[in-house]
């Protein structure tokens, strides 16, 4: 089987050893804006997958694009995860979607993180795994192009994330649901061309 392999990086040493093994480098969202590492992740000519921070506008990703862009890779992934709405809690405005599609690059929308409640449960993050599949189907009606969702087989017994992650006897159910709205959104588009 050829499967694409995606793995975080957080330092330029990182970034080179993963490039050897890994299909795609993602560069998590509290990093998004240290660019030795962003530069180095552009320099090894893989897809750069980079999460926008929580902490920032989808416009200001303008930024982290030029600086991969700057090193002549033009395989850029842009990634939202919602956005820090007071303490302890994430939001996600669907217009980040075609804003940072604006920039010229294709946009994932991270349903599981979304729902997390950062720091929620006093020593850990917690989630609202409840609202992953609504918070899924507006990313794809907002026209994203592609969703990112953990599974697992027992989220209770995730080593992390057990609050936001989608148990696998629901994965292809929702799947198939994203299906048919990313199906009915492009024939709408279509339709306008």
């Amino acid at each position: 089987f050829h499967i694409p392999i995606v793995t975080d990086v957080h330092t330029p040493h990182e970034a080179l050893a993963a490039s050897q093994v890994c299909d795609v480098l993602q560069i998590p969202a509290f990093l998004c804006r240290q660019t030795d590492l962003i530069v180095a992740a552009g320099h090894t000519g893989k897809v750069v997958k980079v999460k926008k921070g929580q902490f920032m506008a989808p416009w200001d990703m303008q930024n982290v694009v030029e600086k991969i862009a700057s090193t002549g890779n033009k395989k850029i992934l842009l990634t939202d995860r919602g956005t820090c709405f007071g303490y302890n809690n994430l939001v996600s405005d669907m217009r980040s979607i075609p804003i940072m599609q604006g920039l010229g690059y294709p946009v994932c929308y991270d349903a599981t993180h979304s729902v997390q409640l950062p720091g929620g449960k006093g020593t850990s993050s917690g989630g609202q795994r409840e609202f992953v599949e609504t918070l899924a189907k507006s990313a794809i009606a907002a026209g994203c192009d592609c969703i990112y969702l953990e599974a697992h087989p027992n989220p209770a017994e995730a080593k992390s994330d057990k609050d936001s992650q989608i148990p696998f006897d629901q994965l292809e159910k929702l799947l198939r649901k994203l299906l048919r709205i990313s199906e009915a959104v492009r024939i709408e588009e279509e339709a306008y061309v």
